[in-house]
Protein backbone atom coordinates (compact mmCIF):
# COMPACT_ATOMS: atom_id res chain seq x y z
CA UNK A 1 0.00 0.00 0.00
CA UNK A 2 1.29 3.28 -0.88
CA UNK A 3 1.94 5.67 1.74
CA UNK A 4 1.74 8.61 -0.62
CA UNK A 5 -1.64 9.02 0.77
CA UNK A 6 -2.37 12.91 1.77
CA UNK A 7 -2.47 12.75 5.68
CA UNK A 8 -5.54 15.83 5.16
CA UNK A 9 -7.42 13.27 3.43
CA UNK A 10 -6.97 10.36 5.53
CA UNK A 11 -7.71 13.25 8.92
CA UNK A 12 -10.89 14.41 6.66
CA UNK A 13 -12.32 10.65 6.40
CA UNK A 14 -11.44 10.06 10.07
CA UNK A 15 -13.23 13.45 11.47
CA UNK A 16 -16.69 12.27 8.88
CA UNK A 17 -16.79 9.04 11.24
CA UNK A 18 -15.61 6.08 8.23
CA UNK A 19 -13.83 2.92 10.20
CA UNK A 20 -9.72 2.46 9.62
CA UNK A 21 -10.53 -0.52 6.86
CA UNK A 22 -13.38 1.96 5.68
CA UNK A 23 -10.86 4.22 4.83
CA UNK A 24 -7.68 2.59 3.36
CA UNK A 25 -10.10 0.85 1.37
CA UNK A 26 -11.40 4.21 0.10
CA UNK A 27 -8.27 5.93 -0.43
CA UNK A 28 -6.05 2.71 -1.12
CA UNK A 29 -3.82 3.03 1.74
CA UNK A 30 -2.73 1.14 4.80
CA UNK A 31 -5.43 0.73 7.17
CA UNK A 32 -2.39 0.41 10.20
CA UNK A 33 -1.55 4.32 8.98
CA UNK A 34 -4.61 5.52 9.40
CA UNK A 35 -4.87 3.57 13.15
CA UNK A 36 -1.59 5.58 13.70
CA UNK A 37 -3.08 8.76 12.17
CA UNK A 38 -6.27 8.00 15.18
CA UNK A 39 -4.37 7.59 17.73
CA UNK A 40 -2.25 10.54 17.22
CA UNK A 41 -4.88 12.31 17.13
CA UNK A 42 -6.74 10.92 19.70
CA UNK A 43 -9.78 9.86 17.88
CA UNK A 44 -11.91 7.47 19.62
CA UNK A 45 -12.53 3.93 16.69
CA UNK A 46 -15.48 4.67 14.80
CA UNK A 47 -19.20 3.57 15.90
CA UNK A 48 -19.68 -0.52 14.51
CA UNK A 49 -21.30 0.86 11.53
CA UNK A 50 -21.60 4.25 10.93
CA UNK A 51 -22.50 4.42 7.61
CA UNK A 52 -25.44 4.01 5.88
CA UNK A 53 -25.73 1.41 3.40
CA UNK A 54 -25.17 3.53 0.27
CA UNK A 55 -22.50 5.07 2.00
CA UNK A 56 -20.71 1.65 2.57
CA UNK A 57 -21.59 0.69 -1.09
CA UNK A 58 -20.22 3.87 -2.31
CA UNK A 59 -16.80 3.73 -0.01
CA UNK A 60 -16.27 0.03 -1.82
CA UNK A 61 -16.54 1.16 -5.33
CA UNK A 62 -14.10 2.71 -7.46
CA UNK A 63 -15.28 5.32 -10.61
CA UNK A 64 -13.48 3.62 -13.87
CA UNK A 65 -12.82 5.01 -17.20
CA UNK A 66 -16.20 5.21 -19.43
CA UNK A 67 -18.42 5.14 -16.53
CA UNK A 68 -17.98 1.89 -14.81
CA UNK A 69 -17.90 1.01 -11.31
CA UNK A 70 -15.24 -1.54 -9.43
CA UNK A 71 -16.24 -3.24 -6.82
CA UNK A 72 -13.04 -3.04 -4.07
CA UNK A 73 -15.24 -4.82 -1.34
CA UNK A 74 -15.48 -8.30 -0.59
CA UNK A 75 -15.86 -11.24 -3.36
CA UNK A 76 -16.69 -14.88 -2.72
CA UNK A 77 -16.60 -17.96 -5.32
CA UNK A 78 -14.56 -19.19 -7.48
CA UNK A 79 -16.03 -16.41 -9.88
CA UNK A 80 -15.35 -13.96 -7.72
CA UNK A 81 -19.00 -12.10 -7.19
CA UNK A 82 -18.92 -9.22 -5.46
CA UNK A 83 -21.11 -9.20 -2.06
CA UNK A 84 -21.35 -6.51 0.89
CA UNK A 85 -22.14 -7.51 4.79
CA UNK A 86 -24.21 -4.61 6.19
CA UNK A 87 -25.84 -5.25 9.50
CA UNK A 88 -25.54 -9.23 9.65
CA UNK A 89 -27.20 -9.57 6.37
CA UNK A 90 -25.22 -9.61 2.42
CA UNK A 91 -26.29 -7.79 -0.33
CA UNK A 92 -24.99 -7.99 -3.59
CA UNK A 93 -23.42 -4.66 -4.63
CA UNK A 94 -24.90 -5.23 -8.06
CA UNK A 95 -28.46 -5.41 -6.56
CA UNK A 96 -28.18 -1.94 -4.48
CA UNK A 97 -26.76 -0.44 -7.49
CA UNK A 98 -29.66 -1.26 -9.91
CA UNK A 99 -32.47 -0.45 -6.77
CA UNK A 100 -30.91 3.02 -6.70
CA UNK A 101 -30.99 3.63 -10.52
CA UNK A 102 -34.28 1.72 -10.52
CA UNK A 103 -36.14 3.26 -7.29
CA UNK A 104 -37.11 -0.80 -6.73
CA UNK A 105 -35.88 -4.30 -5.94
CA UNK A 106 -34.72 -6.34 -8.73
CA UNK A 107 -36.53 -9.31 -9.84
CA UNK A 108 -34.28 -12.09 -10.44
CA UNK A 109 -30.11 -12.12 -10.78
CA UNK A 110 -28.60 -8.44 -11.44
CA UNK A 111 -25.91 -8.55 -13.88
CA UNK A 112 -24.02 -5.69 -15.61
CA UNK A 113 -24.76 -5.28 -19.59
CA UNK A 114 -21.61 -3.01 -20.00
CA UNK A 115 -19.16 -5.68 -21.18
CA UNK A 116 -16.95 -5.02 -18.17
CA UNK A 117 -17.19 -7.63 -15.64
CA UNK A 118 -18.96 -7.42 -12.09
CA UNK A 119 -19.26 -3.76 -12.97
CA UNK A 120 -21.73 -2.20 -10.35
CA UNK A 121 -22.48 1.20 -11.86
CA UNK A 122 -26.25 1.81 -11.45
CA UNK A 123 -26.53 2.90 -15.48
CA UNK A 124 -25.23 -0.66 -15.98
CA UNK A 125 -26.64 -3.03 -14.41
CA UNK A 126 -30.08 -5.06 -14.92
CA UNK A 127 -32.61 -7.37 -13.37
CA UNK A 128 -33.65 -11.18 -15.02
CA UNK A 129 -36.59 -9.06 -17.03
CA UNK A 130 -34.80 -5.60 -17.92
CA UNK A 131 -32.01 -8.17 -19.59
CA UNK A 132 -34.86 -9.85 -21.22
CA UNK A 133 -36.25 -6.91 -22.18
CA UNK A 134 -33.05 -5.24 -23.89
CA UNK A 135 -32.12 -8.55 -25.59
CA UNK A 136 -35.64 -9.14 -26.89
CA UNK A 137 -35.30 -5.60 -28.53
CA UNK A 138 -32.09 -6.04 -30.05
CA UNK A 139 -33.42 -9.67 -31.39
CA UNK A 140 -36.24 -7.18 -33.20
CA UNK A 141 -33.58 -4.65 -34.18
CA UNK A 142 -31.60 -7.25 -35.80
CA UNK A 143 -34.24 -8.74 -37.70
CA UNK A 144 -34.42 -11.96 -35.69
CA UNK A 145 -37.29 -14.40 -35.93
CA UNK A 146 -41.01 -13.34 -33.97
CA UNK A 147 -40.43 -15.49 -30.66
CA UNK A 148 -43.08 -18.61 -30.31
CA UNK A 149 -44.75 -18.24 -26.94
CA UNK A 150 -43.68 -21.61 -25.75
CA UNK A 151 -40.95 -24.09 -25.87
CA UNK A 152 -41.14 -27.58 -27.32
CA UNK A 153 -41.41 -28.83 -23.57
CA UNK A 154 -45.05 -26.49 -22.86
CA UNK A 155 -42.54 -23.44 -21.20
CA UNK A 156 -44.42 -20.22 -21.20
CA UNK A 157 -41.56 -18.21 -22.94
CA UNK A 158 -42.36 -14.51 -22.01
CA UNK A 159 -41.13 -15.76 -18.75
CA UNK A 160 -38.77 -18.44 -19.20
CA UNK A 161 -36.89 -17.02 -22.47
CA UNK A 162 -33.61 -16.05 -22.25
CA UNK A 163 -31.12 -14.66 -25.00
CA UNK A 164 -27.46 -14.46 -25.83
CA UNK A 165 -26.10 -10.59 -24.85
CA UNK A 166 -26.12 -10.23 -28.95
CA UNK A 167 -29.81 -10.82 -28.42
CA UNK A 168 -29.43 -13.70 -31.51
CA UNK A 169 -29.64 -16.95 -29.56
CA UNK A 170 -32.98 -17.72 -27.77
CA UNK A 171 -33.21 -20.59 -25.28
CA UNK A 172 -35.53 -21.82 -22.49
CA UNK A 173 -34.54 -21.42 -18.65
CA UNK A 174 -36.61 -23.77 -17.63
CA UNK A 175 -35.72 -26.08 -19.39
CA UNK A 176 -31.66 -25.38 -19.31
CA UNK A 177 -32.66 -25.61 -15.29
CA UNK A 178 -34.28 -29.25 -15.59
CA UNK A 179 -31.49 -30.80 -17.67
CA UNK A 180 -29.06 -29.75 -15.39
CA UNK A 181 -30.65 -31.26 -12.11
CA UNK A 182 -30.83 -34.70 -14.54
CA UNK A 183 -27.78 -34.30 -15.50
CA UNK A 184 -26.56 -34.39 -11.68
CA UNK A 185 -28.81 -37.17 -10.67
CA UNK A 186 -27.58 -39.15 -13.11
CA UNK A 187 -23.85 -38.29 -11.60
CA UNK A 188 -25.02 -38.85 -8.06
Amino acid sequence: MSRGVPRADIVAMLGSGYSNTAIARALGCDRHRVGEIRRELELPNAARQPLTLEQKWRSLTRQLDGGHLEWRGERVGAAGTPVMRYRERSFSPAGIAFTFQHGRQPEGQVKAECGVRHCVAPAHVEDEPGRRRLREQLRRILGGPERKDRCVHGHDLSVHARFSPDGRTAYCEACKAERKRAEHRASV
